[in-house]
């Protein structure tokens, strides 16, 4: 697989399309314009309000750091993601409430084109190698929450990701498996073309 390292500093910071908050886009599909495939950021919430609509997408939140996150979907009760690495998944089109607990929080967030894009967001710790095997259509995402994790035996061109980096994954119809090795805690997020 190609896999391509994004620093924070190449996250592109945007206003929440609600006006309520922003958001630093770390990768999307496609790059410009509307609607896209797929879009991956993280979003800086420092007070209660809406979250902006994205009909047609699944989406799912995770919070990052921060003390909490109190969600309220639809009229549903509300959740509390009160540590690193919870998650919540619901459409695009709900209606959703926000609510930072004690101090302003930072979530990723990923939506995907219902249809067209499916997902799965993994929370894992990294202890020793990972392996993640070519699939077509596949790409994946891993975002460190903590710690590094880096290629193992790519050569001296080995991508290596800190802490608030990503590693982006995609087919290359070469290489069969990339094997990532470390310490920390890595979210997952893998991106499948329907």
């Amino acid at each position: 697989m190609r896999v391509v390292l994004l620093g924070r500093e190449a996250a592109r910071r945007m206003p929440w399309r609600n006006g309520g908050g922003t958001t630093n886009e770390i990768a999307r599909q496609p790059a410009r314009g509307e609607p896209f495939d797929w879009r991956a950021s993280i979003a800086e919430i420092d007070r209660e309000g809406p979250f902006s609509l994205f009909a047609g997408y699944e989406r799912c939140l995770v919070l990052l750091s921060g003390a909490g996150l109190e969600l309220r979907v639809d009229d549903a009760p509300p959740v509390l993601l009160g540590r690193s690495g919870q998650m919540l998944a619901f459409g695009g089109e709900s209606q959703v409430a926000c609510r930072p607990v004690d101090g302003p929080v930072r979530a990723f967030n990923l939506l995907t084109a219902r249809g067209r894009v499916a997902q799965r967001v993994l929370f894992r710790p990294l202890v020793g190698p990972m392996v993640l095997f070519q699939e077509s259509g596949v790409q994946w995402l891993v975002h460190v929450l903590g710690g590094q994790v880096a290629e193992q035996h790519a050569g001296a061109g080995a991508a290596r990701a800190e802490a608030g980096a990503t590693l982006w994954l995609t087919p290359d119809g070469a290489t069969r498996q990339t094997v990532l090795a470390g310490a920390g805690e890595l979210l997952l997020a893998r991106i499948e073309a329907s």
